[in-house]
């Protein structure tokens, strides 16, 4: 109970002295949400899409174009080197072979350009084969297909090896830039967060010197000093960490309706989610843990030089 009480009376005087300049408080608040709103936003951000990128069909298509010269009883039998590659990589795939004939066949009744087509008289088409691969979760996995390609584009008569998810592995790298931007930025603000705090309880300590040299004349110890710039600086994140969260949900209203009219293009309804209340928690509570770790630096330094 006396460490509960303790703890009550840091609580309050800490408020006491913020009530006594709000101005002041107002405007530190202020800067930090700022500073905090950017992290939060990109977190916002990555967090809508992640579940998009993950649920986009990753069933790549490889497409082996061998050369014009392979002969066909050599092409047929590439298909077992082609199950071999896939069952070192851990992968499976639908393996079809389709004949230069088959294809030039198809390519004059699909494109209805018989007549022109017929005037090359030879056909210009290769054997190839097409792998539809499976077993890939999400965009992150698709990025094995480099390694199977880069093996399959090393068999003998391979000419041409096409990856039809090129745009899939690309998502999966800018959302992966993205997390590292995002991490920079957090850091780099952060900082920021803990020096406008760490700044503020400086302030605070300084016109508070009197009232510290007199506690310390009456036996007050060093914990029940530093207890209620303790508990300013974790409020002074707590509310700047509420205030970035409130200015993100008020963002996402307007991006809301521009991503609307651009989702409606390809038959979407897609719209940006504000964070979840786990996310809220956390994220409150890292605001808060910053502007505590800011205030034990400015109290552990500047209280120092007051013994």
């Amino acid at each position: 109970m006396n460490w509960l009480r303790q703890h009550f009376f840091a609580c309050a005087d800490a408020f006491t002295h913020l009530l006594r300049s709000p101005g002041n408080f107002i405007l530190n608040v202020l800067v930090v949400s700022i500073a905090l709103a950017l992290p939060f936003t990109g977190l916002t951000i990555l967090e809508n899409v992640r579940p998009v990128s993950e649920q986009l069909a990753v069933e790549p298509e490889i497409s082996l174009f061998l050369k014009m010269d392979t002969p066909r009883d050599k092409a047929v039998a590439l298909a077992s080197s082609i199950r071999t590659i896939l069952q070192d990589s851990n992968s499976t795939a639908k393996i079809e072979f389709t004949p230069r004939e088959k294809a030039f066949d198809s390519l004059k009744s699909k494109t209805g350009l018989n007549d022109v087509l017929t005037t090359l008289g030879a056909n210009p088409l290769p054997d190839s084969y097409v792998l539809k691969l499976s077993g890939f979760q999400n965009a992150m996995d698709a990025s094995r297909v480099d390694d199977i390609a880069s093996k399959l584009k090393a068999l003998p008569g391979v000419d041409t090896v096409q990856i039809d998810s090129a745009w899939v592995k690309r998502l999966a790298a800018l959302l992966r830039i993205l997390r590292l931007v995002l991490l920079f930025l957090g850091i780099t603000l952060g900082a920021v967060v803990v020096a406008v705090v760490f700044n503020t309880i400086r302030l605070q300590v300084m016109t508070q010197y009197d009232e510290i040299a007199v506690s310390r004349l009456l036996g007050a110890t060093n914990a029940f000093i530093h207890r209620p710039f303790y508990y300013t600086g974790a409020l002074l994140g707590l509310c700047a960490g509420g205030l970035a969260l409130g200015l993100v949900v008020l963002a996402l209203q307007p991006l809301n309706v521009a991503i609307a009219d651009f989702a409606s293009l390809y038959a979407s309804e897609f719209r940006m989610a504000a964070p979840s209340l786990p996310a809220t928690v956390f994220l409150l509570a890292v605001s808060a843990l910053l502007g505590l770790f800011g205030a034990m630096l400015s109290v552990k330094r500047h209280l120092a030089r007051l013994t």
